[in-house]
Protein backbone atom coordinates (compact mmCIF):
# COMPACT_ATOMS: atom_id res chain seq x y z
CA UNK A 1 0.00 0.00 0.00
CA UNK A 2 0.92 3.18 -1.28
CA UNK A 3 1.69 5.31 2.09
CA UNK A 4 -0.81 8.16 1.90
CA UNK A 5 1.10 10.96 3.28
CA UNK A 6 4.15 10.36 0.76
CA UNK A 7 4.57 13.09 -1.93
CA UNK A 8 2.33 12.01 -4.47
CA UNK A 9 3.49 12.61 -8.42
CA UNK A 10 0.68 12.38 -11.35
CA UNK A 11 1.74 12.79 -14.83
CA UNK A 12 -0.96 13.43 -17.30
CA UNK A 13 -0.23 13.46 -21.22
CA UNK A 14 -2.34 13.30 -24.04
CA UNK A 15 -3.14 15.49 -27.29
CA UNK A 16 -4.24 19.01 -27.10
CA UNK A 17 -8.42 19.62 -26.58
CA UNK A 18 -8.29 16.15 -25.29
CA UNK A 19 -9.47 17.60 -21.81
CA UNK A 20 -6.26 16.53 -20.04
CA UNK A 21 -6.22 20.37 -18.24
CA UNK A 22 -9.41 20.51 -17.18
CA UNK A 23 -8.94 17.03 -15.68
CA UNK A 24 -5.87 18.08 -14.08
CA UNK A 25 -7.20 21.17 -12.64
CA UNK A 26 -10.11 19.36 -10.77
CA UNK A 27 -8.46 16.37 -9.94
CA UNK A 28 -4.98 18.96 -8.14
CA UNK A 29 -8.35 20.88 -6.46
CA UNK A 30 -10.10 17.43 -5.33
CA UNK A 31 -6.75 16.06 -3.85
CA UNK A 32 -5.35 19.21 -2.93
CA UNK A 33 -1.91 18.94 -4.84
CA UNK A 34 -0.24 21.72 -6.51
CA UNK A 35 -0.88 21.92 -10.35
CA UNK A 36 1.66 22.70 -13.24
CA UNK A 37 0.54 22.91 -16.86
CA UNK A 38 3.58 22.45 -18.84
CA UNK A 39 2.30 23.80 -21.93
CA UNK A 40 2.34 26.73 -20.38
CA UNK A 41 6.25 27.04 -20.07
CA UNK A 42 6.02 26.20 -24.43
CA UNK A 43 3.21 28.91 -24.46
CA UNK A 44 5.68 31.33 -22.38
CA UNK A 45 8.52 30.69 -24.24
CA UNK A 46 6.83 31.53 -27.54
CA UNK A 47 5.18 34.59 -26.61
CA UNK A 48 8.47 35.83 -25.73
CA UNK A 49 9.55 34.98 -28.96
CA UNK A 50 6.54 36.22 -30.38
CA UNK A 51 7.06 39.68 -28.25
CA UNK A 52 10.71 40.17 -29.74
CA UNK A 53 9.22 39.54 -33.57
CA UNK A 54 11.46 36.17 -33.73
CA UNK A 55 10.73 32.80 -35.26
CA UNK A 56 9.43 30.10 -32.64
CA UNK A 57 11.18 27.46 -35.19
CA UNK A 58 13.98 29.19 -35.08
CA UNK A 59 16.82 27.00 -32.29
CA UNK A 60 18.65 30.61 -31.85
CA UNK A 61 15.60 32.08 -30.91
CA UNK A 62 13.67 30.03 -29.02
CA UNK A 63 16.41 29.54 -26.75
CA UNK A 64 16.00 33.30 -26.16
CA UNK A 65 12.29 33.07 -25.50
CA UNK A 66 13.45 30.47 -22.88
CA UNK A 67 15.60 32.24 -21.48
CA UNK A 68 13.81 35.16 -20.71
CA UNK A 69 11.06 32.91 -19.27
CA UNK A 70 13.41 31.18 -16.70
CA UNK A 71 14.63 34.53 -15.90
CA UNK A 72 11.32 35.72 -14.97
CA UNK A 73 10.27 32.60 -13.25
CA UNK A 74 13.05 32.77 -11.08
CA UNK A 75 12.44 36.49 -9.92
CA UNK A 76 8.95 35.79 -9.25
CA UNK A 77 6.93 34.71 -5.80
CA UNK A 78 4.48 32.87 -8.02
CA UNK A 79 4.67 31.24 -11.01
CA UNK A 80 0.99 32.05 -11.93
CA UNK A 81 2.27 35.25 -11.79
CA UNK A 82 4.46 34.40 -15.17
CA UNK A 83 2.12 31.78 -16.60
CA UNK A 84 -1.15 33.22 -15.95
CA UNK A 85 -0.84 36.11 -18.79
CA UNK A 86 -4.41 35.31 -20.55
CA UNK A 87 -2.07 36.42 -24.13
CA UNK A 88 -0.60 32.75 -23.58
CA UNK A 89 -4.17 31.20 -24.64
CA UNK A 90 -4.38 32.86 -27.87
CA UNK A 91 -4.27 30.30 -30.89
CA UNK A 92 -1.36 32.17 -32.26
CA UNK A 93 1.07 31.62 -28.93
CA UNK A 94 -0.41 27.93 -28.83
CA UNK A 95 0.44 27.47 -32.54
CA UNK A 96 3.98 29.71 -31.92
CA UNK A 97 4.35 27.16 -28.61
CA UNK A 98 3.87 23.79 -30.96
CA UNK A 99 6.92 24.77 -33.30
CA UNK A 100 9.08 26.00 -30.44
CA UNK A 101 8.46 22.31 -28.50
CA UNK A 102 9.95 20.59 -31.17
CA UNK A 103 13.19 21.57 -30.77
CA UNK A 104 15.06 19.70 -28.61
CA UNK A 105 17.25 22.33 -27.05
CA UNK A 106 14.61 24.29 -26.01
CA UNK A 107 12.97 21.28 -24.63
CA UNK A 108 16.12 20.76 -22.69
CA UNK A 109 16.10 24.37 -20.91
CA UNK A 110 12.84 23.84 -19.88
CA UNK A 111 12.96 20.72 -18.44
CA UNK A 112 14.44 21.70 -15.09
CA UNK A 113 11.66 24.06 -13.77
CA UNK A 114 9.31 20.56 -14.51
CA UNK A 115 11.59 18.29 -12.70
CA UNK A 116 12.28 20.81 -10.15
CA UNK A 117 8.70 21.32 -9.68
CA UNK A 118 7.57 17.50 -9.18
CA UNK A 119 9.98 16.98 -6.89
CA UNK A 120 9.70 19.86 -4.55
CA UNK A 121 7.71 19.11 -1.60
CA UNK A 122 5.71 21.47 0.22
CA UNK A 123 3.54 21.67 3.64
CA UNK A 124 -0.12 21.77 3.24
CA UNK A 125 0.50 19.52 -0.36
CA UNK A 126 -0.04 15.73 -1.07
CA UNK A 127 1.33 15.50 -3.79
CA UNK A 128 1.73 17.51 -7.48
CA UNK A 129 0.30 17.16 -10.93
CA UNK A 130 2.00 17.73 -14.01
CA UNK A 131 0.27 18.09 -17.03
CA UNK A 132 1.77 18.26 -20.99
CA UNK A 133 3.28 15.75 -23.46
CA UNK A 134 5.89 14.14 -22.55
CA UNK A 135 5.11 13.97 -18.62
CA UNK A 136 5.52 10.55 -18.20
CA UNK A 137 7.53 9.63 -20.76
CA UNK A 138 10.54 11.53 -20.26
CA UNK A 139 9.75 14.65 -16.78
CA UNK A 140 8.32 12.05 -14.86
CA UNK A 141 9.11 8.33 -15.98
CA UNK A 142 8.81 6.89 -12.00
CA UNK A 143 5.77 9.18 -11.69
CA UNK A 144 3.45 7.20 -8.99
CA UNK A 145 0.38 7.32 -11.62
CA UNK A 146 0.62 8.24 -15.17
CA UNK A 147 -2.65 9.13 -17.08
CA UNK A 148 -2.84 8.93 -20.74
CA UNK A 149 -6.12 11.75 -21.36
CA UNK A 150 -7.53 11.11 -25.43
CA UNK A 151 -10.70 11.63 -27.44
CA UNK A 152 -11.48 10.97 -31.13
CA UNK A 153 -9.72 14.13 -33.11
CA UNK A 154 -13.28 15.23 -34.49
CA UNK A 155 -14.36 15.66 -30.93
CA UNK A 156 -11.49 17.73 -30.28
CA UNK A 157 -11.67 20.04 -33.05
CA UNK A 158 -15.63 20.61 -31.97
CA UNK A 159 -13.99 21.49 -28.29
CA UNK A 160 -11.70 23.88 -29.60
CA UNK A 161 -13.96 25.55 -32.36
CA UNK A 162 -16.21 26.10 -29.86
CA UNK A 163 -13.84 27.52 -27.51
CA UNK A 164 -12.33 29.57 -30.36
CA UNK A 165 -16.06 30.81 -30.92
CA UNK A 166 -16.52 31.99 -27.17
CA UNK A 167 -13.47 34.64 -27.99
CA UNK A 168 -15.49 36.29 -30.73
CA UNK A 169 -13.20 34.91 -33.11
CA UNK A 170 -14.65 33.94 -36.77
CA UNK A 171 -13.14 30.67 -37.54
CA UNK A 172 -14.58 27.04 -39.27
CA UNK A 173 -14.63 23.47 -38.48
CA UNK A 174 -12.73 22.67 -41.44
CA UNK A 175 -9.92 24.72 -40.47
CA UNK A 176 -9.75 24.13 -36.39
CA UNK A 177 -9.62 20.33 -37.68
CA UNK A 178 -6.90 21.00 -40.45
CA UNK A 179 -4.71 22.88 -37.64
CA UNK A 180 -5.28 20.19 -34.95
CA UNK A 181 -4.06 17.48 -37.25
CA UNK A 182 -1.11 19.54 -38.12
CA UNK A 183 -0.27 19.82 -34.25
CA UNK A 184 -1.06 16.44 -33.68
CA UNK A 185 1.69 15.46 -36.35
CA UNK A 186 4.13 17.95 -34.92
CA UNK A 187 3.78 16.15 -31.64
CA UNK A 188 3.71 13.09 -32.24
CA UNK A 189 6.34 13.05 -34.88
CA UNK A 190 9.45 15.22 -33.44
CA UNK A 191 12.52 13.51 -33.01
CA UNK A 192 12.47 14.74 -28.99
CA UNK A 193 9.96 13.29 -26.22
CA UNK A 194 7.41 12.99 -29.19
CA UNK A 195 3.82 12.82 -27.65
CA UNK A 196 2.96 8.90 -26.73
CA UNK A 197 1.48 7.33 -24.37
CA UNK A 198 3.94 5.91 -21.52
CA UNK A 199 4.26 1.64 -21.36
CA UNK A 200 2.06 1.83 -17.87
CA UNK A 201 0.21 4.81 -18.08
CA UNK A 202 -3.36 4.47 -17.91
CA UNK A 203 -5.92 5.48 -21.05
CA UNK A 204 -8.80 7.20 -20.37
CA UNK A 205 -10.87 8.78 -23.97
CA UNK A 206 -12.71 11.24 -22.87
CA UNK A 207 -14.91 11.68 -26.10
CA UNK A 208 -18.15 10.33 -24.55
CA UNK A 209 -17.68 11.26 -20.68
CA UNK A 210 -18.43 14.57 -18.77
CA UNK A 211 -15.97 16.22 -17.00
CA UNK A 212 -17.60 14.92 -13.80
CA UNK A 213 -17.02 11.19 -15.47
CA UNK A 214 -13.43 12.31 -16.54
CA UNK A 215 -12.55 13.43 -12.48
CA UNK A 216 -14.40 10.14 -10.98
CA UNK A 217 -12.32 7.51 -13.00
CA UNK A 218 -9.08 9.47 -12.52
CA UNK A 219 -9.86 9.66 -8.90
CA UNK A 220 -10.66 5.82 -8.80
CA UNK A 221 -6.86 5.31 -10.68
CA UNK A 222 -5.72 7.38 -7.43
CA UNK A 223 -7.17 5.08 -5.01
CA UNK A 224 -6.41 1.98 -6.81
CA UNK A 225 -2.30 3.15 -6.50
CA UNK A 226 -2.72 4.20 -2.79
CA UNK A 227 -4.35 0.74 -1.95
CA UNK A 228 -2.12 -1.43 -4.00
Amino acid sequence: MTNPDEHMIIALDGPAASGKGTLAKNLAMALNFRHMDTGALYRASAYEVLQNQGDPSREDDALAGCNTLKSKILGAENLNDVLGNPDLRKDETGTAASKLAAIPAAREALKSIQIDFAHEQKQGYGGVILDGRDIGTVICPNAHLKLYIEADTEVRAKRRLKELQSKGLDVTYSAVFAEMRERDARDTQRDTAPLHAASDAIMINTSHLSEEEVLSKALSCVREIRHS
